[in-house]
């Protein structure tokens, strides 16, 4: 027996017979300066005895907080020699059951030795209660000699190592011990890698999910779109469309942007679309859809000053004539031979602000016809003469330029992408607001 080991069962005699003190008393342990303390009074639980390691000399290394659940004191303090010789910064904390341990692992040890043959438990029921009090604490279980078997089964169960007594030296321990709190770390961490992509998932389940899709009936009409969130990893941003024919023949666009753009916009952004959908396919006049949206709007948005703009389209879609309705929103542009702006009339105030009327703006386009309707987030970025915003202008510019293409088949149906690409070019960079660019016409 080494002369720590004879030190060691000298305090297991101090501890158990008559020589102890009343008050709490502190030990040395060889020339490692650490100190072993019996806690009593209010820290004892139940029959159990506690005691604590920790190095006397105050240094600053990193202190690993360990906790042994042993019920057998000869092992204990056996246990503490070894973690002696591992020259780990350790403070220990010793609990002889379950029941006495639950208030250490309450704590949060970095790690737990776990003797599996406790009086208090059965099995795996202690290894289950440690995992349930301490989910963030390594475990190491302790296993006689021949019970290597259940070691490797309460690995299965969630411990991280298992260690056998009496084949365990000083190095070995402290190796699986800064193993094992490794390997939690990184099983953690992979954890919530996984909780992280599953949650991801849904949300572009849910995100797709609350995207429209478009009610078109007759076959000559056609529409391409281009959807861009400004939140980074996002597919929903606080900008919302959406595209209807009815049974008469009637077509109704709708573009729209909620200031901002983060999650509450985005929700709010479904909402006004949601509820825009609903105003159309019931019958209701386009004259009364807008006020409808802004107090929709009023009663959904987080804060007072949250408001939103909206481009509304209303036409016969088999003759091109129609009206349109602007609430702070950019006009539309005719596609064609000829692009431009649909109206050069200044729009109506956005919804939110003002009690206030939207009156239609009458067009007619004819029998073949082609509209874009977008966002600010297509015109806001740079590239304009001396590196102005584009502008509805400038945007009808880079429409005349991308025109060479406009007899290739499918040209209207490409257009979005292509321009959300060529604003990105002049600007430099990603476009950092929301973007939707909807394109809508009619072929006979």
């Amino acid at each position: 027996m080494s002369g720590r080991a004879a030190a060691g069962r000298g305090l297991i005699d101090a501890f158990g017979g008559t020589r102890l003190p009343a008050e709490p008393t502190a030990f040395l342990l060889s020339a490692s300066m650490l100190r072993v303390q019996r806690l009593t009074g209010d820290s004892m639980r139940g029959n159990s005895s506690m005691f604590r390691i920790g190095t006397a000399n105050g240094t600053t290394m990193q202190v690993i907080s360990v906790l042994l659940i042993e019920d057998d004191e000869a092992d204990s303090l056996l246990t503490r020699e070894l973690l002696h010789d591992t020259g780990l910064q350790v403070s220990l904390t010793w609990a002889q059951s379950i029941g006495a341990a639950v208030p250490e692992l309450a704590k949060a040890p970095s790690c737990v030795l776990l003797d599996l043959g406790l009086p208090d438990s059965e099995g795996f029921d202690g290894l289950r209660r440690v995992l349930e009090l301490a989910p963030d604490a390594a475990v190491l279980v302790l296993t006689g000699a021949n019970d290597e078997s259940l070691g490797v089964g309460a690995v299965t169960a969630g411990a991280q190592d298992y260690l056998v007594k009496g084949q365990v030296d000083g190095t070995m321990l402290g190796r699986c011990i800064r193993y094992a709190i490794e390997r939690k770390r990184a099983d953690e961490s992979a954890r919530q890698l996984h909780e992280a992509a599953i949650r991801q998932a849904e949300y572009a389940r849910l995100e797709r999910g609350l995207l429209p899709v478009p009610i078109l009936n007759d076959p000559s009409l056609y529409h391409a779109l281009s959807y861009r969130p400004g939140r980074d990893q996002a597919l929903l941003g606080g900008d919302f469309y959406d595209l209807i024919e009815l049974s008469d023949g009637t077509l109704h666009a709708l573009i729209g942007d909620v200031a901002g753009h983060g999650p509450d916009e985005a929700a709010l952004g479904v909402c006004l679309r949601v509820a825009w959908r609903t105003l159309v396919l019931s019958g209701r006049e386009p004259h009364q859809t807008l006020a409808c949206l802004q107090e929709v709007l009023e009663r959904e948005r987080h804060r007072k000053e949250v408001f939103a703009t909206v481009a509304m389209v209303s036409l016969d879609a088999s003759t091109g004539t129609g009206s349109l309705r602007l609430a702070g929103h950019p006009p539309p542009v005719v596609l064609g031979k000829d692009p431009r702006l649909l109206t050069d009339e200044r729009p109506g105030p956005p919804l939110g602000l003002f009690d206030v009327d939207w009156p239609g703006i009458a067009f007619s386009l004819g029998p073949n016809w082609s509209l874009m309707l977008y966002t600010d987030g297509l015109i806001e970025g740079r590239g304009g003469p001396g590196s102005e915003i584009v502008g509805c202008d400038g945007l009808v510019e880079l429409i005349i330029e991308a025109g060479s293409a406009g007899d290739l088949p499918g040209f209207p149906e490409s257009l979005p992408d292509t321009l959300v690409k060529q604003v990105e070019r002049l600007n430099g960079q990603a476009l950092a607001d929301d973007i939707a660019v909807l394109v809508v016409g009619r072929r006979q």
